[in-house]
């Protein structure tokens, strides 16, 4: 194989790269006929109730306004903040107190959830559709702080809400250290008439996040894990941006499982009794340009209480940081089918979640993870060493066998200038005449190919590892997981603002314009690697794209994490340091020596000898 054959492997590789990166009638019975009558028709308006009735409509208000609507019960543990509306018993406000909204000194904590009414509001909504129940508990019903003061790790509240005629609902809420909210619902019927409730609930939110990026590489969006079959669990995904243009709606039945909203690195889910049949819901409630995102589940069968008996039901809500060891611990303690899906692995999570851990541990071993990222990568490049080797072994030696028979294909060329069939019949007797396999220059490219998925799942861990999140390197580098503060616009810091506050063009400023040091040290990087084995050979079209492909990619790159940049760059360094040491083993000339010749001037020597 000659120069062009590896170059064209080259090609190859780098676009396969990119693009392969930038690459899911319910039955409801009774044993009483005047019981099943009053269960069919609480559960033929639960759909209605849970999409409409439950939603308030936004009046715009401000975030104090909006909870100085409602008493409240406090919420404070070593993680979450916040509170619960008495007034439809709502979880709607929430911070997280263990992680800032920015790098500055003074940030604010993370805010969550959000109460209705506001702008940008999100929140979970629980309760019970019903039929004909007088004074049936609503998103407006007020109920009584019964027991507790506040809610906290070992010390649960009781909210209870009396009709008034016969029937008390009691709910009893406990939060562990984390994220995790556990409720116990009970329904006591005194009255003289049965009565049937479907148990609901939803996490509703308002808008698509400010920071939801389109194109994320991390799911941003809805989440739902139910059961295709009984014991067999699978989990479907909604972005933001197709909910809000009405496609990946999800309407399905399930026994038990688990229903959210997720971001980035936190998420918000409804996890219902692992018992319970329900039906669940992932849909827009709004429009494209104010998209109301609600998923959430309601039992499929309304149950029926009849009169001096007491009904309970339990369930949960997680609110807060998806930290991958948290998530399977909950995932095995609660019996929470695929929690730890939570987490957006990607389909090749027998690759990526290795990474994850070896990543966690390099984290824990030096400190640091900028330093950590840099010993992942040494690590990786290390253990492809024998492939990258044979590869260029491969292509080494069919590039010799090239130059040997380029005599007899330039004859054959001359011998059939016009003719592409005979050109080519004619080559293929000489390679069997030779014992040539032509196709054995692929198996140099096969190793290259064999690292896509791993550098895909690379890229899966850097932007989806929370301890990325405001993650200090050295110098001005303050955040991993945000993209380079230093940029052209701004003379690399020497002016003190950000470019994509600019009116009018401060989005063309912050996304293609944003190119920072770390990014043009990736594109000289990807150049001189490309150069590292002289291009000669190619056609002219082939060449200008590879020229002009360091320039395209650091555009392309450059608003991505600075992590994820050191890790392009540092790659590249090694991979050339690779290539250097393999070309030395072998005896091959490379740039380096020339270089290093020139400047010692051992070249001039050897021409006078």
């Amino acid at each position: 194989m000659n120069d062009t054959s590896n170059n064209k492997n080259m090609i190859f590789f780098l676009i396969s790269c990119m693009v392969l990166l930038f690459g899911y009638q319910y039955f409801i019975g009774g044993k009483q006929q005047k019981a099943a009558e009053v269960a069919r028709a609480a559960a033929a308006a639960s759909s209605s109730s849970m999409s409409a009735g439950l939603l308030p409509a936004p009046v715009h208000l401000t975030r104090p306004q909006a909870l100085a609507q409602s008493p409240r019960v406090a919420i404070d543990t070593p993680s979450l903040k916040g509170s619960i509306a008495l007034k439809g018993a709502m979880i709607d406000d929430l911070y997280l107190t263990k992680y800032k909204q920015t790098t500055e000194k003074n940030s604010p904590n993370v805010e969550l959830l959000s109460p209705a009414g506001t702008d940008n509001a999100f929140y979970v909504d629980q309760g019970f559709s019903t039929q004909n129940l007088p004074n049936a508990p609503t998103i407006n019903t007020v109920w009584t702080l019964a027991s507790g003061t506040a809610l906290s790790v070992g010390h649960p509240v009781v909210l209870t809400y009396d009709t008034g005629a016969g029937l008390k609902f009691t709910r009893t809420l406990s939060i562990d250290e984390n994220y995790m909210i556990s409720e116990q619902d009970q329904v006591a019927n005194t009255g003289p008439q049965p009565v049937a409730l479907a148990p609901y609930a939803q996490v509703v939110r308002y808008g698509v996040p400010a920071d939801a990026a389109k194109g994320s590489y991390v799911h941003e969006g809805a989440i739902a894990t139910f059961s295709e079959k009984p014991g067999q669990y699978i989990t479907k995904q909604s972005r933001y941006h197709d909910l809000a243009e009405g496609k990946k709606t999800l309407n399905d039945s399930t026994t038990g499982g688990w229903f959210g909203i997720t971001d980035k690195y936190w998420m918000t889910a409804v996890i219902p009794d692992q018992k319970l049949d329900a039906k669940f819901t992932v849909q827009n409630r709004g429009d494209k340009q104010k998209p109301v995102f609600a998923t959430g589940y309601m039992a499929a069968n309304a149950v029926t209480v009849q009169p001096g008996q007491v009904w309970s039901t339990s369930s949960h809500v997680f609110a807060g940081a998806k930290q991958d060891d948290m998530m399977r611990a909950y995932a095995k303690v609660l019996h929470l089918p695929r929690f730890e899906y939570s987490l957006d692995w990607g389909s090749l999570e027998i690759i990526t979640h290795p990474f994850f851990q070896l990543l966690s541990w390099l984290y824990k071993m030096v400190g640091n993870y900028g330093l950590a990222i840099l010993c992942l990568t040494v690590i990786v490049k290390l253990a492809f060493y024998p492939l990258a080797q044979r590869s260029y072994e491969q292509m080494t030696k069919m590039k010799h066998v090239q130059q040997r028979l380029q005599p007899k294909l330039d004859a054959i060329k001359k011998r059939f200038p016009d003719d592409q069939q005979k050109q080519q019949e004619a080559t293929m007797q000489l390679y069997q005449e030779e014992k040539v396999n032509p196709m054995a220059g692929l198996g140099g490219c096969l190793p290259m190919l064999l690292q896509v998925p791993v550098f895909i799942c690379l890229v899966k861990v850097l932007q989806m590892d929370i301890g990325l999140r405001h993650a200090p390197f050295f110098g001005w580098i303050h955040d991993l997981s945000a993209p380079d503060p230093l940029t052209l616009m701004n003379l690399f810091g020497l002016i003190p603002y950000n470019p994509s506050a600019v009116p009018l063009i401060g989005t063309f400023l912050g996304g293609p314009l944003h190119i920072g040091p770390v990014a043009i040290l990736y594109g000289i990087s990807m150049w001189a690697s490309q150069n590292f084995t002289p291009m000669t050979g190619i056609d002219p079209t082939q060449k200008r794209m590879m020229a002009f492909m360091p320039l395209i990619m650091v555009f392309f790159f450059s608003q991505l994490a600075i992590g994820l940049m050191i890790y392009y760059f540092w790659s590249n360094l090694l991979t050339m340091l690779q290539q250097y040491i393999i070309m030395r083993r072998m005896k091959v000339d490379n740039p380096i020596d020339e270089l290093i010749a020139r400047i010692t001037g051992k070249t001039e020597k050897k021409k006078a000898a």
